[in-house]
């Protein structure tokens, strides 16, 4: 099976690849949400990334990928193995598919059927949250799948846990993934209950213009023709980004906010009429991923307007009487911060 199409070779979508990259970077951003058109390279653009990321240690045998460093078992697998220490071994990040279809029992886990009729066990059987633990989720289509779904998918995301009390079983284990969901916005909208957990939102259209789209075109011949020498090809600029990754993931929880700056995160919020402090904390989050990602140890303004679309489009209430949309009430709420900052 060849490599994916590599990340750095996807032309245009500047705006999902650095969400995509400020959640690798900072997981508890509360993943990315992709809606546009069809044929714009979002699902592409997950898979790629996954592929870019350096390969994660864990336990041999272990199907829940649990972290060598973890004080104490994090999973059933390892508690069991008690006092014995299983080898480690390095995997590629997890990248877990999301079918429409699937159940609560398969995301989940759900009791071992075999291991019950066969061996009279009641062992417990993990569910796709255990395998993307530490790696990334994804669901096309998420606006299809069933609200109960998506909402419990959200909180073990947000909480880095998934707990199972069913069938006598009572099972924690460690959840902590990134999700990311991508969609048509034309086969429906999710509700804004969901919109608004999910930490960032971008919006991909169609490349309209002609040399980018040439370009598309080329490369995506290219990778067909000869996948393994494309990617090979693309190396040197994978390793790049690679390693800026694995940089801001080092240093990107002693990233710096000045007060000067939360104060007018929270001026911008308020203006806005954000509901909740979600949008704040998100800023704060996003601005010091984005912080990390450029090498600096503290966050400027620049970074909290770069990225405040992406955070905050999809938590604005809806405005009939604005045909604009929401982008131009953003850049509006930000030009008037601007203005006013002289004063303040």
């Amino acid at each position: 099976m060849p490599s994916p199409f590599p990340f750095s070779a996807i032309v245009g979508q500047e705006d999902m690849k650095k969400a995509l990259l400020l959640a690798a970077v900072e997981p508890l951003l509360g993943g990315v949400l992709v809606m546009g058109d069809r044929g714009t390279g979002k699902s592409t653009a997950v898979r790629a990334l996954a592929e870019l990321l350096p390969k994660i240690e864990t336990r041999a045998g272990c199907r829940y990928n649990c972290l060598p460093s973890d004080p104490q078992p994090a999973c059933p697998h390892c508690s069991a193995a008690g006092a014995t220490k299983p080898a480690m071994v390095k995997i590629r990040t997890p990248m877990v598919d999301l079918p429409l279809g699937v159940t609560e029992d398969r995301v989940c886990g759900s009791l071992d059927i075999e291991k019950a009729l066969v061996a009279g066990e009641r062992a417990f059987e993990p569910g796709l949250l255990a395998t993307a633990n530490r790696g990334f989720l994804y669901i096309d289509e998420v606006n299809l799948l069933e609200d109960h779904l998506v909402d419990l998918l959200l909180d073990a995301a947000a909480s880095g846990v998934n707990v199972v009390e069913r069938e006598g079983l009572s099972v924690r284990h460690a959840a902590r993934f990134v999700l990311v969901g991508s969609g048509n916005p034309e086969e429906g909208d999710l509700r804004p209950q969901l919109l608004d957990r999910f930490g960032l939102s971008v919006e991909v259209r169609t490349i309209m213009d002609l040399k980018m789209r040439i370009e598309v075109i080329r490369r995506r011949d290219a990778y067909e023709t000869d996948p393994d020498g494309f990617v090979a090809d693309r190396a040197k600029g994978e390793a790049a980004i690679r390693s800026s990754v694995v940089a801001a993931r080092k240093i990107v929880k002693k990233v710096e906010v000045p007060d000067a700056i939360l104060f007018r995160m929270s001026q911008l919020c308020m203006r806005l009429g954000i509901d909740g402090m979600r949008g704040e904390l998100t800023l704060l989050r996003a601005g010091r991923a984005a912080a990390a990602l450029a090498g600096r140890m503290t966050v400027d303004w620049t970074d909290i307007e770069d990225i405040a679309p992406m955070v905050l489009c999809h938590r604005l209430r809806r405005d009939p009487m604005d045909e604009a949309g929401t982008a131009p009430r953003i850049e509006r709420a930000l030009a008037a911060l601007d203005a006013g900052h002289g004063h303040a």
